[in-house]
């Protein structure tokens, strides 16, 4: 398992505790990429499939594969990529402890900044494949498990098993028509694959752009004449705008990053993951 480290948002300056991913070799020993920590988090404001992957060496056999870039979903909503050593970079030597402040070139933060870490707390390390429960969680769920992302496809089955485990039942995918930019349903559109089960509706953007406010305001409207709970899952992220709108509608937005985990960026998802399911869906 890969250590935890201390990272802070450059936008708004949260704080955060984060271990890489780990994944299995085929040599059977567990790999993860290695973090450059001297170096601060980018805002990921686009994406490219080329840059979305790391070579990655095994420590064992020193077999050469590509991994997920490793990423973190900030709550404010900026995705951060995090990054890793190149593969012929030396080896960094013996790790002295971290030091209390941030590098040099990161801002620092105000007194009353958010922070994610207890000031007690010890650096734990999360295991690959595993989303811990929140303490405000309704019911006891198992941890979660992700499905890695590598085609549009796997965008869209990991967000059907992060709803099942969230309670959701019996959720199906339908291929649907998308309206075109101004908004005619016989226009050219485009298509894609919604989620949707007993109390829930769900739309998956597994596309390299963000998710717009048109978007957003469909979504609502269709769970509104359903009256469903509605989530939407965008991997790489959402419009200002976007984000702004689904605030005020309570619409839950997640960032799927490439281990198959959605991140949720707002106060509505936060909330759904800690309650799960309303009752009369589960």
């Amino acid at each position: 398992m890969a250590d935890a480290v201390t990272v802070r948002c450059p936008s708004c300056l949260r704080e955060h505790r984060y271990a890489a991913p780990v994944f299995p070799c085929p040599c059977g020993a567990p790999v993860s990429p290695p973090l450059a920590r001297t170096v601060p988090p980018a805002p990921l404001l686009r994406r490219t499939w080329r840059e979305d992957w790391v070579s990655v060496r095994c420590p064992e056999c020193a077999r050469v594969d590509d991994w997920p870039q490793p990423e973190l979903g900030c709550p404010c909503g900026a995705l951060l990529r995090m990054p890793v050593r190149a593969l012929d970079a030396e080896e960094e030597p013996d790790r002295a402890p971290e030091p209390d402040g941030p590098p040099p070139d990161w801002p620092a933060a105000p007194p009353d900044a958010p922070s994610d870490v207890p000031p007690d707390a010890p650096p734990a390390v999360r295991p690959a494949g595993h989303v811990p429960l929140p303490r405000t969680a309704a019911t006891p769920r198992p941890g979660f498990r992700p499905l890695t992302i590598r085609t549009a496809r796997d965008a869209v089955n990991a967000a059907a098993l992060y709803l099942t485990w969230l309670g959701f039942r019996d959720v199906v995918q339908q291929v649907v028509h998308r309206p075109d930019a101004r908004g005619h349903r016989d226009g050219p559109g485009s298509s894609g694959v919604d989620l949707r089960g007993p109390g829930v509706f769900a739309q998956v953007e597994p596309s390299v752009r963000r998710a717009t406010l048109r978007e957003v305001e469909c979504l609502w409207l269709n769970g509104l004449s359903s009256a469903v709970t509605t989530v939407y899952f965008s991997l790489a992220g959402y419009t200002d705008e976007a984000r702004a709108r689904a605030d005020r509608l309570g619409i839950p937005l997640f960032v799927l990053d490439l281990t198959g985990t959605p991140q949720p960026v707002n106060e509505a998802a936060a909330g759904l993951v800690a309650a799960g399911a309303p009752a009369d869906t589960s």
